[in-house]
């Protein structure tokens, strides 16, 4: 199997295998991406209720093997996709029959509003 990992520039770099596997020297994407779903869900059931699980986004439409799941932080919402094999991770977490309407936050806009949460101390 030969896979593709996109460049920060949109450059297509074609890799020998799955690029899940691909290595930074210390870490796969894999494992990383583990660690990221595993750290978010340490936080929201660390913050219950502020927290959320769907099977279905807003419009109802859903990811074959994913769930959507979030938290209303002081600085706005936090929403990720992860595997449905984790969903029993998050029992006790509301679970809702559709998530929340997404206010087009992006990838930077997720990393400011955590990084803003930390500095503000608003717990």
């Amino acid at each position: 199997m030969n896979d593709v990992i996109f460049m920060p520039d949109g450059e297509q770099v074609k890799v020998k295998g799955d690029a899940q596997d691909c290595s930074d020297g210390c870490h796969t994407y894999r494992e990383l991406y583990s660690h990221r779903c595993l750290l978010f869900i340490a936080l929201m059931k660390s913050h219950p209720a502020m927290s959320w699980r769907s099977l279905r986004h807003d419009d109802g439409t859903a990811h074959d093997g994913w769930f959507i799941c979030g938290m209303r932080a002081p600085k706005g919402d936090l929403i990720y996709h992860l595997p449905e094999a984790m969903w029993h991770l998050l029992n006790g977490i509301e679970t809702r029959e559709m998530a929340p309407k997404w206010d087009g936050h992006t990838a930077t806009h997720t990393l400011e509003r955590m990084e803003n949460w930390i500095v503000d101390g608003v717990w």
